[in-house]
């Protein structure tokens, strides 16, 4: 909460306090990452356990993608899935910094501002908060699917992760048998993995609505415009926001579905359970950061994807891909035999 309100209140009062000369941006990467680490336990894992782990990873994967593809659909010629890589608490950091930066750079590029005692407390607070959110994330991330998106041309390679360190720490503590948990998780990856690589146009789709999501906060306008812009309440948002929010829950939903077929009933209970033993301090964390409603989304989202599932086969759900829009709109959520009705018929 401090962070975002001293984002806020740099972008609207910097203006009218006295610059100490040159510009600045109100994110320090570095910073972020110092305090992201500080939040993670056991950060590094030596290389050469993650190298077996990478190497166990890769083969499981191999076994696996015949009948994932049988499962969900097969692949465009010449297409391949991207291969696992394992990754510690501190890989897992720099992936994420990186991503961020990624996307987040050229807004704060071009938004600088120049220097000045409150553009600091601004930028130390929206460092703090995000350290702090991404060493929460850090100590429960369990794989990782990265699409690349908003990537430099050439665009490099998609990315599939799993977070040794915490895979490993939950197997021990829910006393889960490893192989299989590893199978799960990278049945849920591997589908991402598929969703992308088998619909080109799902990658085209989730760039143009960042763009238009990012662009509408460095336009030129006036201050209040910016911040409303900032704050995601411009009503041209508000309906890119939804489309994405339909988007993102069945690929989350569909994911879900794939890896909680029959056989790891045990691993879905337990990490159900993973889902909701949280403590006091992880609740409000959660709540304050709308993490929960992320994933009350991704529930609906499977509950979707299962109820057409259920009701009309993989077939039909596979409806879903014929393009945007052909995704679920949020409202079709709660009401999956809408969907149906008006993509069936389409």
């Amino acid at each position: 909460m401090f962070g975002v309100l001293a984002g806020l209140a740099t972008a609207a009062v910097a203006v009218a306090v006295r610059p100490r000369g040159g510009t600045g941006v109100l994110v320090d990467w570095d910073d972020v990452r110092s305090a992201a680490r500080a939040h993670l336990d056991q950060p590094a894992t030596s290389g050469a356990l993650l190298a077996a782990a990478e190497k166990r990873y890769r083969a499981m994967a191999g076994k696996l993608e015949k009948p994932l593809l049988d499962f969900v659909g097969r692949l465009p010629v010449g297409v391949q899935l991207a291969r696992f890589e394992a990754v510690d608490r501190e890989g897992w950091l720099d992936l994420n910094l990186a991503i961020l930066s990624r996307v987040i750079d050229p807004v704060l590029e071009q938004g600088r501002v120049p220097n000045s005692l409150i553009v600091d407390a601004g930028r130390a607070g929206i460092d703090r908060y995000v350290g702090l959110m991404l060493g929460f994330l850090g100590r429960r991330v369990l794989g990782q699917y990265d699409p690349q998106l908003l990537g430099a041309e050439p665009v490099a390679a998609d990315g599939l992760y799993l977070v040794e360190t915490n895979v490993e720490e939950w197997a021990k503590k829910a006393d889960l048998p490893g192989e299989d948990l590893r199978r799960w998780l990278i049945l849920h990856e591997m589908t991402h993995a598929w969703q992308f690589a088998a619909h080109p146009w799902l990658r085209v789709d989730m760039e143009q609505s960042l763009r238009v999501l990012l662009e509408s906060t460095t336009r030129k306008a006036p201050a209040a415009a910016r911040i409303a812009a900032f704050a995601g309440v411009l009503p041209a948002q508000w309906r890119v926001m939804r489309r994405m929010q339909g988007t993102m829950s069945l690929v989350e939903g569909y994911s879900n579905l794939v890896m909680n077929e029959p056989g790891f009933e045990r691993i879905e209970e337990a990490y159900r359970a993973r889902s909701s033993g949280k403590s006091i301090l992880e609740i409000l964390i959660w709540k304050l950061s709308g993490l929960d409603l992320k994933l009350q989304q991704y529930r609906r989202g499977e509950a979707f994807a299962k109820a057409i599932y259920d009701a009309h086969g993989m077939k039909d759900l596979n409806l879903a891909w014929q393009g945007p829009d052909a995704m679920p709109r949020v409202e079709e959520l709660s009401n999956p035999e809408a969907w149906y009705r008006r993509v069936a018929r389409a």
